[in-house]
């Protein structure tokens, strides 16, 4: 627990001080301390940013903590630098995938159960409410979009609505991947007009064909699909292991900076200690 931390936060300063990142002098803690809380929260502490603020002032890691409202605004104002951060990782997970495979998924994150809809003061909309075939049951809440590595690490994703087609958000991925790169995903990703866009950039985009799809794949590039399934679900299972059952959060902004704490703390977990 220790060397994580420390190196949760010496990789953050690091890369704050390496993009000239400046502060006011009078500030108690650096945006890299604040940073650091936040990521310790969504590592141990199931995204509790109390109880992280509590340990690292008592365990003598940040003496100089800031009250719970001042520490959480200061979190709002440097949510940005949580992207980069993510952004510096996935660059690395790129780096060292020499396999260039990679694979695309989404999965729900409620914010609510179905029961208490009405209730649910995070969000209102119909287009919240999605459906997760697999469990073949109805959600309301967000869809997390990822693109990860062979090994499960995430180098690309984004929220949208739980209504919201897996199709659709091919759209929203930058796919900003070497040459070369080959990408799996299930059904929902046949699109070939895309297929045909990326394949002019080196990319090959392979998802799991339909019965009457007009390109249909040969045998072993079936069976690497069925290999890629492991690969992502290793991935999700990574971020949804760090996830409580219910995450706190009062306003939609909340929500979705946890999740992001929870994709960052899955990425940070995979580097070697």
């Amino acid at each position: 627990m220790d060397d994580r931390i420390v190196t949760v936060y010496v990789l953050i300063d690091d890369l704050l001080q390496s993009l000239n990142h400046s502060e006011d002098v009078q500030c108690q803690m650096s945006d890299a301390e604040v940073l650091t809380t936040a990521v310790v929260a969504a590592l141990f502490f199931g995204g509790k940013i109390e109880h992280s603020r509590w340990f690292l002032r008592e365990q003598g890691y940040m003496p100089r903590m800031l009250s719970k409202s001042r520490l959480n605004r200061r979190l709002h104002r440097a949510k940005h630098l949580l992207l980069i951060v993510f952004q510096v990782l996935g660059e690395l997970w790129k780096s060292v995938n020499e396999e260039g495979v990679y694979v695309l998924d989404s999965f729900p994150l409620p914010a609510c159960d179905n029961i208490r809809i009405r209730r649910c003061r995070l969000y209102r909309e119909e287009h919240y409410r999605g459906y997760q075939a697999s469990k073949r049951r109805f959600f309301y809440g967000l869809k997390v979009h990822l693109l990860v590595t062979a090994s499960g690490a995430p180098v690309e994703f984004f929220l949208t609505p739980g209504h919201f087609s897996d199709v659709s958000a091919l759209d929203l991925f930058d796919f900003d991947l070497p040459s070369g790169s080959t990408i799996y995903g299930d059904k929902a990703y046949n699109w070939y007009l895309l297929e045909d866009l990326l394949a002019e950039l080196g990319i090959r985009l392979l998802p799991v064909r339909k019965k009457n799809s007009k390109r249909p794949l040969p045998p072993w590039e079936r069976y690497l699909q069925t290999r890629s399934r492991k690969m992502v679900e290793t991935a999700a299972s990574n971020i949804e292991r760090l996830l409580p059952k219910h995450i706190h959060a009062v306003t939609p902004e909340g929500f979705e900076l946890k999740v992001v704490l929870f994709i960052l703390a899955a990425s940070f977990n995979l580097l070697p200690i």
